[in-house]
């Protein structure tokens, strides 16, 4: 049986869960809610490449996002950075949608499927 490992595990979710090669993450939101839904996003993306790199990849595995936004109209603005961000070529499989957010200074939240 292949090991599940589970990253900064706690009693509703863990960080990043890695099986088989396959990682799925956790949503990742800013860590400044005051700045704006560019420096959100700077800040998610951020973070996403410090969680691939703990699990020894990085966002040229890439195979889904699922990207929230408080706003739909921020939706320029973020795939602004998030094709800044994206290797060339490199675009996973992904959904953007406006969404209620678990607290209201959260602009973005973004999850992903990568591999190893």
């Amino acid at each position: 049986m292949s090991k599940i490992i589970r990253t900064e595990p706690n009693a509703i979710l863990s960080k990043v869960v890695e099986y088989h090669g396959f990682l799925f993450t956790q949503g990742f939101v800013a860590r400044d809610l005051t700045a704006d839904i560019v420096a959100q996003t700077h800040d998610v993306l951020e973070q996403i490449d410090e969680a691939l790199e703990q699990h020894g990849t990085d966002k040229t595995r890439l195979l889904q996002a699922q990207i929230w936004l408080k706003d739909i109209k921020d939706r320029d603005a973020m795939n602004g950075v998030w094709s800044a961000w994206l290797p060339k070529d490199g675009a996973p499989a992904r959904a953007c949608v406006q969404a209620v957010m678990a607290a209201p200074e959260i602009l973005v939240e973004i999850m992903i499927v990568c591999t190893k």
